[in-house]
């Protein structure tokens, strides 16, 4: 299934499972098994780990942090994810890919509310403000980064002003506008056992 990890490159011919739809080597294609409910359950749970780029201990602190909550545990879950900001960024278009975002970060190329954050995983809050800093406006990155979010669009519960190189949170997304194809039921239920 494609995960979009590649950024641009998921949108064009050369994504790699375009060319192939079947794992590599010489048994990719052999006969298939039939899958358990529990593998099932934990493709899932790693798909939606390595779409957000999480390891397990910080994957399992925000499931956490979701079934504590009152609401939908699932969907919770998600809105947590999509508060990250490697992930803000990248849904703005500040960067091509959340791996790409996450270490424009690291690098101190954004301050939010006017202070500047290097943690990939800092939780952004409804009206935050995310402005790449002034110095680093001229990068290449950044312009090509723009250039490719205006094709692919900005999701509607974030704005994004391209001249300033800012964007502000409007509001957390509801489930029904995160077009990820992930079942979030079955990681629950994973980690309920």
């Amino acid at each position: 299934m494609k995960l979009f990890l590649k950024g641009d490159r998921c949108y064009t011919d050369k994504c790699a499972i375009e060319r192939r739809n079947y794992p590599p080597g010489q048994h990719g294609q052999g006969r298939r098994r039939k899958v358990s409910e529990y593998a099932v359950q934990l493709r899932e749970k790693q798909r939606l780990r390595r779409m957000y780029g999480l390891l397990e201990s910080q994957f399992r602190k925000y499931f956490e942090m979701a079934e504590i909550s009152r609401d939908i545990t699932g969907e919770v879950l998600l809105t947590l994810l999509e508060r990250r900001l490697d992930n803000m960024v990248y849904r703005m278009g500040m960067a091509t890919s959340r791996a790409e975002a996450r270490q424009l970060i690291r690098h101190r190329h954004f301050t939010v509310n006017g202070k500047r954050v290097d943690i990939p995983s800092f939780l952004v809050k409804v009206g935050d403000q995310i402005v790449v800093r002034e110095r680093s406006r001229e990068k290449d990155v950044f312009k090509r980064a723009i250039e490719i979010s205006q094709r692919r669009g900005v999701p509607e519960w974030l704005e994004l002003d391209a001249v300033a190189f800012a964007g502000k949170v409007k509001r957390f997304p509801a489930r029904d506008e995160l077009t990820m194809p992930i079942n979030e039921r079955l990681v629950v239920e994973l980690y309920s056992k």
